[in-house]
């Protein structure tokens, strides 16, 4: 714990600097024009200052997790999300702050739940306390933790990138309106993700714990718990986005042009996002079991091997413009999420499991 702290003041520094040197240039590369570049800007030179406060938030709640106080560890999150929700409305419109406005409100939010995470592995009743000296930092642990999140990180990171493709290939196939959709698009499938992300993110400590206590059938319970849980939860969604995407689409913007043309993007985009259960349940595994190449290819797979390519070939090669693009998604969804999970199951819960259940007669009750 103390060197993962240590690792993210250290980032979160290195991060800071170097997006202040190429914050123009990054702007511009993920696909900011220049309408949209001055808020841009705007929002992007006050949030840096909140960077190394976001990372303790979201990086050290995990350890508030694990210590068992998971009802803390959400309060983290709703305390973050409350108060950004109250001072959105009086900084961007009470005080006339415009974009610094949102940006702000984010930052001090963020920063309110960095402390109440710091509040509580501090404290001396705490299970496993941080501690200044032992955030010295250890090769071994630095490279251990390094390698396990290296998946977690490939994830957001090649998102990012292939974010910037979408934008730049839908403005120049289909005009601006498109990027518009896509950030909508973004929005949406960030917080229905959120579910499932949740699920997941629950059932790894369970699934490492009883994998290193030996309870082999436990994790093959807990595997099948969460495969069942999270496919009936993206059905569900992918059900109530396919049936009504013009509600989801008019909570961002009510634009009479923008909903027929959102319709349709989201009936595409969204046409097999069910498969993403499988995908984020494969990778749960991996992850929890240690098997950090493995959670590593498959997030490169989806995103850089699949997507990455097909938002260029399915436009040109096969003449579906926009269309083309947005398909790129269901089709990684479901040959991505099938690979993953296909992967782990003949693996992990057939394979590795059953070995180690065999050579365990005498396991713990």
């Amino acid at each position: 714990m103390g060197n993962a702290f240590g690792m993210l003041l250290i980032f979160g520094v290195l991060l800071t600097a170097s997006s202040l040197i190429v914050q123009e240039p990054l702007l511009y590369w993920l696909g900011a024009d220049e309408t949209t570049f001055p808020y841009a800007k705007q929002y992007f030179s006050v949030y840096l200052f909140g960077i190394i406060t976001v990372m303790i938030s979201l990086g050290m709640n995990p350890f508030v997790n694990a210590q068992g106080s998971s009802n803390y560890g959400m309060m983290t999150v709703a305390i973050g999300a409350i108060v950004n929700i109250i001072l959105d409305p009086i900084l961007i419109f009470g005080l006339k702050m415009g974009v610094k406005g949102a940006a702000l409100a984010t930052v001090i939010a963020q920063t309110i739940s960095a402390l109440w995470v710091l509040l509580f592995l501090t404290r001396k009743n705490a299970l496993v306390q941080l501690q200044i000296h032992k955030m010295r930092l250890q090769g071994r642990l630095v490279g251990k933790i390094a390698a396990l999140g290296a998946s977690g990180f490939m994830l957001s990171f090649t998102n990012s990138l292939v974010q910037r493709l979408y934008n730049t290939q839908l403005r120049e196939l289909g005009g601006t309106m498109y990027v518009s959709v896509m950030t909508i698009i973004n929005s949406v499938r960030d917080i229905v993700f959120a579910g499932v992300n949740g699920l997941t993110s629950g059932a790894s400590p369970v699934v490492a714990y009883n994998y290193g206590a030996k309870k082999y059938e436990r994790v093959r319970e807990t595997i099948r718990f969460v495969t069942i849980g999270s496919l009936i939860y993206c059905v569900i969604v992918w059900a109530v986005i396919q049936w009504k995407p013009e509600f989801f689409i008019r909570i961002f913007n009510s634009d009479p042009e923008m909903i027929p043309i959102g319709t349709h993007c989201f009936h595409v985009y969204f046409a097999c996002i069910f498969a993403m259960g499988l995908q984020l349940t494969g990778q749960m595994v991996s992850m929890a079991l240690g098997r950090a190449k493995t959670a590593m290819f498959f997030s490169l797979l989806r995103k850089v091997i699949l997507v990455a390519p097909l938002i260029f070939i399915l436009p040109r090669v096969f003449n579906l413009g926009v269309d083309g693009v947005l398909m790129a998604e269901p089709i990684s969804n479901v040959v991505g999420g099938l690979a993953c999970y296909l992967t782990m199951y003949f693996s992990v819960y057939r394979g590795v499991l059953r070995k180690l259940e065999d050579r365990s007669p005498d396991l713990p009750g």
